[in-house]
């Protein structure tokens, strides 16, 4: 254990850009939250969540000691709660007046699971829509600027859906995209190259590359970059891309982390493994990111909870470089998933029950943090548990 505080402490002190005492937990909600009823039931269940997330996250002697070289860590009382339930509620009240017509002709048992279809998944779908989730990016990113101009850092809290929130908006609004590096990897002609290299511009997102008419490149539904054509054009948008970054990127080196619960993240990403779509190229890039700026990415899952995926297998930095082919520089995040959290919960409730079983879900938070890092910087630690993985895999 002294070993690893060693690390920890070493970390922080690498890794001084995080160097602030206050940080601001931002909750998000997940489907089915729609309604006034609904609404009222998430942001109650936050409420009672938040003080007990809160103390256990500050008063862990642990996490303390990782904050110490800083002074300590200020968790703000209140927890900012982000809404997007209503933004869907249109769409949703159309499926249900499609429903009310199909139950004359339907059988009760295909009507009573068409209904259920549309209450539990329909905002899961929606949400993952392009072209719904990209404007909920940028209101979720107002409220992220609004606290760092207060002097806060954020950690994001995504439930359920709303894991597909966090992960679009680490996706979009974080600053791992080294353009000129980008414009090599996509083959751009040695005379624009010579361009951009000319006119160093600073890292940037996706949300900037492809803002409004202002950005260098669209994307396609697909999953493909196309930049613009025209080369004069294309060069003048490249050069006001500084200015673009601050618009449309999440503040610099102020997001500390996201921790997912409940989440169904891999059921609706799938095609994030598939090695055809050429956007996987910035999900290496945003792992690496991660890993070289100090941020956590912790899933949490209560294992009785049937729509709480794994996000993936734990790894070292060592087997993530292998995967993604990319070097990892002074590594100091942490990607780590804990999904066997034991509610005491049946199944059919267990989803739902991250706020009742507040105690045991804020204490699975602190232990995956803590275990997530070890599992990354502490050796002892780290072989313990590929021992313990490897054995498992040859049974």
């Amino acid at each position: 254990m002294r070993k690893f505080l060693l690390v920890l402490t070493c970390l922080l002190l690498f890794n001084t850009a995080f160097a602030s005492n206050n940080v601001s937990f931002i909750y998000i909600n997940g489907s089915n939250n729609n309604d006034e009823k609904m609404k009222s039931w998430y942001e109650e269940g936050v409420k009672k969540l938040h003080p007990v997330l809160r103390k256990k996250f500050v008063s862990n002697s642990t996490i303390k000691k990782y904050y110490s070289a800083n002074g300590g860590l200020n968790v703000q009382e209140e927890p900012v709660i982000f809404f997007w339930g209503d933004k869907s509620k249109n769409d949703l009240d159309f499926v249900r007046s499609q429903l009310d017509i199909s139950k004359a002709i339907s059988s009760t048992g295909a009507y009573i699971v068409r209904s259920l279809i549309a209450q539990y998944l329909h905002d899961a779908i929606w949400v993952q829509k392009t072209h719904n989730v990209l404007p909920i990016l940028d209101e979720l990113n107002g409220y992220v600027k609004k606290e760092t101009q207060e002097g806060n850092d954020v950690i994001l809290y995504g439930y359920s859906a709303g894991t597909f929130v966090t992960y679009e908006y680490l996706f979009n609004k974080l600053r791992y995209i080294n353009l000129e590096k980008m414009f090599e990897a996509f083959n751009m002609d040695e005379d624009f190259l010579t361009f951009v290299r000319e006119n160093p511009r600073k890292p940037t997102c996706l949300s900037a590359i492809s803002y409004e008419n202002a950005g260098i490149a669209s994307i396609s539904n697909s999953g493909q970059v196309i930049f613009n054509q025209d080369k004069e054009h294309l060069k003048e948008s490249y050069l006001k891309m500084d200015e673009i970054t601050e618009t449309a990127c999440a503040p610099d080196r102020r997001l500390r982390g996201i921790v997912n619960f409940a989440s169904p993240l891999v059921l609706f990403y799938s095609d994030i493994a598939d090695p055809e779509y050429e956007l996987n190229y910035c999900n290496k890039l945003m792992a690496k990111y991660i890993y070289e700026n100090g941020i956590f990415w912790i899933t949490v899952n209560f294992k009785e909870d049937p729509l709480g995926f794994p996000s993936s297998k734990n790894i070292t930095v060592n087997e993530l470089q292998d995967r993604i082919g990319m070097t990892i520089e002074n590594p100091s995040g942490v990607i780590y998933d804990d999904s066997s959290v034991w509610s005491k919960r049946l199944f059919p409730f267990a989803h739902t029950s991250y706020w009742s079983a507040r105690g045991t879900f804020s204490k699975a938070v602190v232990k995956s943090f803590i275990n997530g890092y070890k599992f990354q910087y502490d050796p002892e630690y780290q072989a313990k548990v590929l021992k313990k993985r490897d054995k498992t895999a040859d049974l």
